[in-house]
Parts: C-alpha cells; structure tokens; sequence
C-alpha cells in the first residue's frame, strides 16, 4: 500500500468526468495527494481500510462523491460515512449529475457537507471543482482528528 497520505478521495465512476476533476484539482496543484476510485464497494473498502486496502490507515480529508455509482451507490457510501465516529467528521461533497430532490433531501438528512449539481461544460466544471478544493483544503477549518 502506498505510504503518502490521501488528502482527497473522489469517487467518480465516469472517466471523463474523473479526468476533469483531475484536472481542475491538478491545476491549483491540490491533486498531489489525490485517489480516484469508480466503485462504490471498492471506495467503503478504501474508506474503511477493509479488503485490499486493510493496511490503508488514514482518511481522506475530502471526499468528492457522485451518486450514480456501480455496486454501491454514493447515498449508501454517504450513510456509512456519516454513521461511523471514525469517518462521520469527514467533509464529504456530493458531485453529481442529479438534480432529484429525493436525492438533495437524503443527502442532507444524512449529513453531508455540500451538494453540488455537475456543470455542463468543461471549463465550469474544472472551475467548481478547484474552487471546491480550495475552499475544503485551504479555508475550511477540520475539526481535530
């Protein structure tokens, strides 16, 4: 398992997506410590240090999460999160295409920190998300782990 830290987790399940994120987050230099995953249940693994990520010990300071994902979708990931005193602390970011007001309703009486319909166009998107990244790694203030 690798040693460096993740600073943020984005759980995107569609490529093209995940690279634009990417890029937006590499562009204001806040992708250094980055891990992407496409898979719900692989993403509660990494979270929770279980199956082949049992020697992964730190949580992400972040997580960008989208909602329409394989095996697990994003709510579920999201109930967990917040369910657990280890990990409830973690802001988490629902990204997502999804403007359902069951989906914002859920989300919000699960707990998490921002909920965030996609932009269309790539330069918006990339633009949300490395201002999300700013605003979560250099303005907000975590409480203490």
């Amino acid at each position: 398992m690798e040693s460096k830290s993740v600073e943020i987790l984005l759980v995107e399940d569609n490529p093209y997506e995940a690279e634009l994120a990417i890029r937006g987050l590499k562009k204001h230099n806040f992708a250094n410590n980055l891990h992407h995953i496409d898979d719900g249940a692989e993403a509660l693994d990494f979270i929770f240090g279980r199956g082949k990520y049992a020697d992964h010990t730190e949580t992400p300071k972040l997580i960008l999460l989208d909602i329409k994902l394989p095996r697990i979708d994003g709510i579920e990931i999201l109930r967990q999160i917040k369910s657990n005193e280890k990990t409830r602390s973690i802001p988490v970011v629902v990204l997502t295409s999804s403007k359902e007001n069951q989906d914002v309703k859920a989300c919000y009486e699960l707990g998490v920190n921002s909920y965030i319909v996609k932009p269309v166009d790539f330069d918006s998107f990339a633009k949300a998300v490395a201002e999300l990244g700013m605003y979560w790694m250099l303005l907000n203030t975590a409480p203490p782990r």
